[in-house]
């Protein structure tokens, strides 16, 4: 490979090196602390904040228009001039040169409108951060302090569910489900977002909780059952329920709430009025309106008949469809109750909320059921609540361990400073030792430890205390290819033989020597990253990733600045050593 190739590839290399470091550095070095805290909240929490932030402008705003109209809009609230822009031209009016404050008022109806749009400014801000964090390192519970769930699947209630003993496919199918359950209970929590994964191999789920968490609330959040209902819908009660509601705003001035108010007298016996949820900007369900559904038709089929459910096509109008299949049991429940019900609604009720309803437009014998009516997003929406509503397989709680804020802290400065002092005396040693070479070894150290930490943030891996051990050892391993090379190089300039013609010989004779050593390494850290769990994984895989770009950087990086000195520069001097005389 020409010198001119291998610098383009190491410059390949580190674009992509910075690409995929950037929002690490961006998050941890460049996003304040609240923000940061503000983005790691629920989605309740973020709403609450946007909407904050949005009354206050919206009033400094209208307080600054009253007191000078014409005095030019603050910096700090430039962000709404694109969208008075885009008003004052969809009204056919001029945009002005420079803005004002009164100029952005007129732009928007009222000040409703002008807060919405400071309060989707705002959400955007949080969402594009929140965005952000998921493609950082994460930092495992020893640094940030938090909780930390072990939950392993039950097979003995798996094998009674499915008639039979779980295959590994039926089992890992299973937790996959489940892990997606549980990740559609995040936003529930109320707190900072839970990292949910598998440990492939084991039958496990690793739930991680950053923050001060109560084991109770927890324990709740995990092992929830879930229920998922088809109920079918009174559609007579639900149209004479819609006027009651609009009649019960006009004469007292707030909406009906279920909790506060009685059922009017029309709801029969036997009805029960539900709500019928949609999800907002944030993703948090919201009161739509609500549908009385015949109580007591659940009982007809439940969630557990649900075998599969995805999002299809119409076949006529390519609409997206909403594909649920049911076994035999809820097949043969489901033909009656579609029969005798043509032109019925049917509601999905989970956990008490009705998800989405459809009319019954023709008798169901197969139990393969498709429903239509929605856009891509709410039929996404829609199949992954039949498919998540409850856990496939029963999970159990095996290891529950908290670990304190602080002691997070204190582990992380403990660990810069470790990180920080290894690489201050390797590069003072290599300099001191090799001269000009032990520069060059120092360049390579440097794109090494880029490169494995940009590994890390790519894959949104967790950094530990056992992980930033392992950054350190490649720290060690990195030297200890360079001292190799470096030492043949020195035995065949003491051979007689030019600059170039020792640098190209001793990085012949150290290339086996160096992969042996690191090849086997290698093998021993794949094993323990499969075969390991937790801290030992953790250390496993940054050794893994340390030892590739270690051999990368000794090999090839290195050598492309020894030669770079010796053909470009034309260097006939080579700086490696006090006692060998050039």
């Amino acid at each position: 490979m020409s010198k001119r190739l291998r610098f383009v590839v190491l410059l390949l290399v580190l674009a992509v090196g910075a690409v995929f470091l950037y929002p690490t550095i961006n998050w941890y070095f460049m996003v304040g602390q609240d923000m940061k805290d503000i983005a790691s909240g629920s989605r309740e929490q973020i709403k609450i904040y946007a909407q904050q932030q949005a009354k206050d402008d919206a009033t400094a705003l209208a307080g600054l228009a009253s007191d000078e109209p014409a005095s030019t809009v603050p910096e700090a609230y430039d962000y709404i001039i694109p969208v008075a822009e885009e008003n004052l031209r969809l009204l056919g009016r001029d945009v002005p040169g420079t803005w004002t404050v009164s100029e952005v008022l007129s732009a928007f109806r009222n000040r409703d409108e002008l807060a919405r749009s400071m309060e989707d400014h705002y959400r955007q801000q949080v969402m594009d951060l929140k965005n952000l964090k998921k493609r950082i390192i994460q930092l495992g519970l020893d640094l940030s302090g938090g909780m930390r769930v072990v939950l392993e699947a039950d097979q003995e209630s798996l094998a009674e569910r499915l008639g039979s003993n779980p295959s590994e496919e039926e089992l890992s199918d299973a937790i996959d489900l489940a892990l997606e359950i549980l990740t559609n209970r995040i936003d529930q929590f109320g707190v900072t977002e839970p990292v949910i994964r598998k440990e492939e191999g084991s039958g496990r789920i690793i739930v991680e909780l950053p923050g001060d968490n109560d084991p109770e609330r927890v324990n709740a959040f995990l092992m929830g059952k879930g229920s998922l209902n088809l109920q079918l819908v009174d559609d007579e009660a639900t149209s004479q329920f819609l006027e009651f509601q609009q009649q019960y705003r006009t004469q007292n001035a707030i909406d009906w709430n279920p909790e506060f108010s009685e059922a009017p007298e029309f709801i029969a016996e036997g009805t029960e009025i539900r709500p019928y949820v949609q999800r907002d900007q944030y993703g948090i369900d919201q009161v739509v309106r609500y549908i009385v559904t015949r109580e007591g038709s659940e009982a007809v089929v439940d969630g557990s008949t649900i075998t599969e459910a995805q999002v299809g096509r119409h076949p006529i109008t390519g609409r997206p469809t909403v594909n649920f299949v049911l076994n035999q049991e809820g097949a043969d429940k489901f033909q009656p109750l579609t029969r005798d019900n043509v032109g019925t609604s049917l509601a999905i009720v989970m956990d008490g909320k009705v998800r989405a309803y459809a009319q019954i437009s023709e008798e169901i014998p197969t139990g393969q059921v498709m429903i239509q009516g929605f856009d891509l997003e709410d039929a996404n929406d829609i199949s992954r609540v039949l498919r998540t509503a409850a856990l496939p397989v029963d999970l159990e709680i095996i290891s529950l361990q908290q670990v304190g804020a602080s002691l997070g802290e204190d582990a992380i400065q403990s660990g810069i400073r470790a990180i920080g002092l290894g690489f201050a005396l390797v590069i003072v040693f290599m300099i001191l030792y090799y001269l000009g070479s032990g520069l060059v070894a120092t360049l390579g150290l440097l794109v090494n430890m880029v490169m494995v930490i940009a590994f890390l943030s790519a894959f949104n891996l967790t950094l530990t205390l056992t992980s930033i051990a392992g950054l350190i050892l490649t720290v060690g391993m990195a030297v200890d290819a360079n001292v190799i090379i470096f030492e043949r190089i020195k035995e065949e300039f003491r051979l007689g033989k030019s600059a170039g013609a020792s640098i190209q010989a001793g990085y012949q004779k150290a290339f086996w020597t160096i992969m042996d050593a690191n090849l086997t390494t290698f093998i021993a850290a794949l094993f323990l990253s499969y075969l390991g769990t937790g801290p030992v994984q953790g250390f496993a895989v940054t050794l893994a990733v340390g030892i590739v770009f270690s051999v990368f950087s000794a090999l090839f990086v290195t050598r492309l600045f020894f030669d770079f000195g010796t053909d470009v520069l034309k260097g006939s001097k080579l700086s490696i050593s006090w006692r060998l005389k050039q």
